[in-house]
């Protein structure tokens, strides 16, 4: 079974929250040595405001990034105790969204949609992917 470099999985999965750690540790230093004044009150304002929304951002939506192994016949989750396997007959919806380069698994019976990299960034998803939109379909179906 083939699976995306780990680097590259957990980069993508706390990147926002270490560049949130950054604005806080900014923030504590502005707030500590520099003196008060209203331009540093407004810088510091400015980096917590944007750490607590990176923050939303990667709790919102990047936990739900997952580590996912691959084979011709079988889907493997692997989750932080525990590895769920499916076969491609279980699947109900695979979309590629190539701005960030990332595929989004829809599981039959599950309601949350699984999301996880590809193996490698300019590998398609076993032939999944051609020009006939309508070719995963005919492959899921």
């Amino acid at each position: 079974m083939k699976e995306a470099n780990l680097l590259k999985y957990y980069f993508v999965r706390y990147f926002f929250l270490a560049f949130a750690l950054m604005q806080v540790i900014a923030a504590a230093v502005l707030l500590l040595r520099f003196q008060d004044s209203p331009k540093n009150r407004f810088a510091i304002f400015i980096f917590f405001s944007l750490a607590m929304i990176l923050i939303s951002i990667h709790f919102l939506f990047f936990t739900k990034v997952k580590r996912v192994a691959m084979s011709k016949t079988k889907i493997a989750v692997i989750g932080s105790f525990k590895v769920k396997q499916y076969d491609w007959d279980e699947v109900k919806d695979l979309k590629l969204m190539p701005f960030l380069n990332m595929y989004s698994l829809k599981i039959k019976g599950k309601k949350k949609r699984i999301y996880f990299l590809p193996v490698l960034n300019t590998q398609t998803l076993f032939g999944l992917h051609s020009d006939k939109p309508d070719s995963l379909k005919e492959r899921l179906s």
